[in-house]
């Protein structure tokens, strides 16, 4: 969502219900040691954010990882490299946590080798087609890093940039505030590019991702988060046993190389239609045209939205461990992707390789190569305005 300066919504007015009931309680209080790292100050019960050195790149600057843990059985690591959620665990139905996140135990192949693998992407998530659009006249050309177009950013998005970190107490949430300033011209996008990006865990085991930014420049702008999500556990096998429903009754057809074609087509009757709950390999292997292009799912859905605010996209669950994910979101779209690309070459934290199918993504998004399409919602930026837009993944278990 774009607001002006006197905060009235210029972009995603239309979208979006006010959700409760998964933000919730248990307050905490952090206390800096000198020599930078952070405890749990007294009484702050469960709830703690921790730090520790992750990793250094090859120019020296270091990377950090805060840990942050609710004291109701989640806990989340992210690092300051793409603000990367490194690993979540959330409690299963017997009251077990387990890490749903894929990831990596080391630096290193974060940068040379992760699929997006929990990152902060930007600043403009998913493809714009042959790495070109025009704005105001004027055209502007992009990397180009997934055959003819540019993903998530480009060649070094958001995902490959050090983001400065803030511990944050927010009545009873625990969370973290990162930041980064993309200069003009960076990555052929126009503006200076202020981002903030705030993680923040409940008791309620929710955690809600506030994306804001600022330009000095009009520019295009489309945050999310790239989270590989598996309920049954990180390195547990694949997920086609794992049931999805998705608000959407329509979705945007692709071409072959998996730009939109600027088409709103229903999902009934196809393989994309997942507005009951369907398990996720029931029909991947169907032999539809757009499930050929994508080697599976990697398709953005238009959700059904009724107003303003935070309404529900996406339901996911695990029949084996009873996890329950939920998400919702302000945005248009949802990008659902079934870890197509996989290829058993990547090994994660728990030393096990990852394969084809073996996690799914829920990117919550304005349509992608939406500045080349007229007729989807705009994700123009204007000086004087501001960029926000929030995400909540909630978890449960039953």
């Amino acid at each position: 969502m774009l607001t002006g300066s006197r905060g009235r919504g210029i972009l995603g007015g239309r979208y979006g219900r006010r959700a409760v009931g998964l933000l919730g309680a248990a307050s905490v209080v952090v206390a800096m040691t000198a020599a930078g790292s952070m405890t749990p100050a007294a009484g702050a019960g469960g709830a703690q954010i921790g730090k520790d050195l992750f990793g250094t790149l090859a120019d020296g600057t270091k990377v950090w990882r805060y840990t942050l843990t609710n004291g109701h059985g989640a806990r989340v690591k992210i690092i300051t490299y793409g603000g990367i959620i490194q690993t979540l665990e959330v409690p299963d139905k017997h009251g077990r946590p387990g890490n749903i996140a894929l990831g990596f135990d080391n630096l290193a192949d974060y940068v040379a080798k992760s699929p997006y693998f929990g990152a902060i992407i930007g600043r403009y998530g998913n493809r714009i087609a042959k790495g070109t659009f025009t704005l105001d006249g004027k055209t502007y050309h992009l990397p180009t890093n997934d055959g003819p177009n540019s993903l998530h950013g480009g060649t070094q998005g958001f995902d490959k940039r050090v983001w400065s970190a803030t511990p944050q107490k927010s009545g009873k949430n625990v969370g973290l505030r990162l930041d980064y300033t993309s200069p003009d011209g960076e990555m052929g996008y126009p503006g200076t590019l202020k981002t903030t990006v705030t993680y923040t865990l409940t008791p309620g085991n929710s955690i809600r991702m506030d994306y804001h930014a600022t330009t000095t420049k009009a520019t295009v702008v489309n945050l999310t988060n790239h989270t590989y999500f598996n309920l049954a556990g990180e390195g547990s096998g694949d997920i086609y046993d794992q049931r999805l429903q998705i608000n959407a009754r329509n979705y945007t057809p692709v071409d072959s190389t998996l730009i939109p074609t600027g088409q709103i087509a229903r999902v009934s009757g196809t393989p994309l239609d997942f507005t009951r709950a369907t398990p996720i390999g029931a029909r991947i292997r169907d032999g539809h045209p757009q499930m050929v292009i994508g080697r599976g799912y990697d398709h953005n859905f238009v959700l059904d939205r009724h107003g303003h605010g935070l309404e529900t996209a996406a339901r996911a669950t695990d029949p084996r461990t009873g996890r329950i994910l939920t998400v919702l979101t302000d945005q248009p779209g949802l990008q659902f992707y079934s870890g197509n690309f996989l290829d058993g070459t990547l090994v994660g934290t728990s030393g096990r390789m990852y394969r084809q199918g073996d996690a799914f993504c829920l990117e919550t998004q304005h349509y992608p190569d939406s500045p080349n399409h007229a007729n989807f919602p705009s994700t123009v930026l204007r000086p004087g305005q501001v960029y926000n837009t929030t995400t909540v993944y909630g978890f449960s278990a039953h």
